[in-house]
């Protein structure tokens, strides 16, 4: 595990290592930029205040899916780390967990995860599909396949019992989880269940928070090497947004970043560069956005308690920013748009995405910066006081290619 310095409280919650001792990587996708870039300069910039020409955008990768060296490396190897203390903790009438029990649609990257900390735990897991969540089922023309292989067949290699559940048996008036825990603890299981996406969980959020700062340590190594110019740090953090805990974690850790250490970054105006803006990327259609954003602002002063913030004072709705734009018709479904986003990033710098949610956030951010809207952002938020000649934006990779296979006729 890298060395961050994390301040109290923080640094005193416990963890459990899943991921690398060395950070997960950030590198630079010079081809992308330099189209993106393109494509925006042919594009009227006449309407960005104090600009007489549109920068250029620096868009960088953050390897989550090279976090770990699990099964699948992604995003929730971060949060877990966090959750298996508490697992490994006797429970109230002092017996240990024996069994994780989690959720996910078909071809759920969360679900991989979690059965692979059960194995190198030596736990039992329990893996509950749901048939009837986003529409990557209901669109391949092969269902019996998608069923089977990505990550489906990845669970099951890692030892994990695969449940199922038809849409019927997840309708809003009934709870399918309870009587599957039940039943496991009937048979002497003590039973650990972790919702979908960890995001529910009282500590799911604290993974982010973290890599909140494990990001600023890179950016200043960057910076010192004269590689990350500018604002010398990311002036956009595009992340995909589904359950909502990695989106709060970074606002969380940020913020207190940003307290802790009262960061100024100086133009050479001597103007104060804006601070960092992460942008969430939603995956899914089903609710509205109103929603997700109340969910992220919870996620976040929970996550910003148990860290050292005052939850109510220093996270509001003002630090969330999500865009729904890029949804498309259904969760889990690989639109043409996103599918021609995922090709263009393979085809200029060998990048493999994931058709869920890593798709839709690299036609999101491609979207912002060709169409000129980071830079209208930019000089909005700046007060058209700052001139940068470069603006930096990451593009938080986090995992979820073991399910390409299972879309192999999209």
């Amino acid at each position: 595990m890298s060395s961050l310095d994390l301040p109290s409280p923080f640094s005193e919650i416990p963890l459990y290592p899943l991921q690398y001792l060395h950070p997960s990587p950030i590198h630079p996708l010079p081809h992308l930029s330099a189209s993106a870039t393109d494509a925006a300069n042919a594009k009227d910039t006449t309407d960005v205040p104090n600009s007489s020409s549109h920068p250029r955008i620096n868009i960088w990768c953050k390897r989550e899916d090279h976090g770990s060296p699990l099964a699948c490396s992604g995003n929730k190897y971060r949060k877990l780390e966090y959750i298996v203390p508490d697992i490994l903790r006797p429970q109230e009438d002092g017996r240990k967990v024996t069994t994780l029990v989690t959720e996910g649609a078909i071809q759920s990257n969360h679900t991989v995860q979690v059965a692979s900390v059960a194995a190198i735990l030596g736990l039992k897991a329990v893996v509950l599909l749901h048939k009837g969540t986003g529409g990557g089922l209901r669109s391949t023309t092969n269902p019996e396949v998608f069923q089977q292989t990505g990550n489906v067949q990845v669970v099951r290699m890692l030892g994990a019992e695969v449940r199922m559940l038809e849409p019927d048996e997840a309708a809003d008036d009934k709870d399918p989880v309870e009587p599957i825990l039940q039943d496991l603890r009937v048979k002497g299981h003590v039973p650990y269940w972790i919702p979908s996406g960890a995001s529910l969980h009282h500590l799911g959020g604290l993974g982010y928070a973290r890599c909140a700062f494990e990001i600023a340590k890179q950016e200043l190594e960057e910076s010192q090497r004269g590689t990350l110019k500018g604002s010398g740090q990311f002036d956009y953090i595009f992340v995909s947004f589904g359950s909502g805990s990695t989106v709060a974690g970074l606002i969380a850790g940020f913020e207190l970043l940003e307290k802790t250490r009262e960061e100024e970054r100086q133009s050479e105006d001597g103007k104060q560069f804006p601070k960092r803006q992460i942008i969430g990327i939603m995956s899914s259609p089903t609710k509205p956005k109103p929603y997700h954003e109340e969910r992220v602002v919870r996620f976040a002063r929970t996550a910003g308690g148990m860290i050292g913030l005052e939850p109510q004072n220093d996270i509001s709705l003002d630090d969330v920013r999500l865009d729904d734009r890029f949804v498309g018709s259904a969760y889990g479904q690989l639109d043409p748009d996103t599918k021609a986003a995922l090709n263009r990033v393979a085809q200029t710098d060998g990048l493999i995405g994931d058709p869920v949610y890593t798709g839709k956030t690299l036609r999101g951010l491609l979207h912002w910066v060709e169409s000129g809207e980071i830079v209208r952002d930019w000089s909005a938020r700046s007060g058209a006081t700052v001139n940068s000649k470069e603006l930096n934006v990451l593009f938080i990779h986090t995992g979820g290619q073991s399910a390409l296979a299972a879309y192999s006729d999209a």
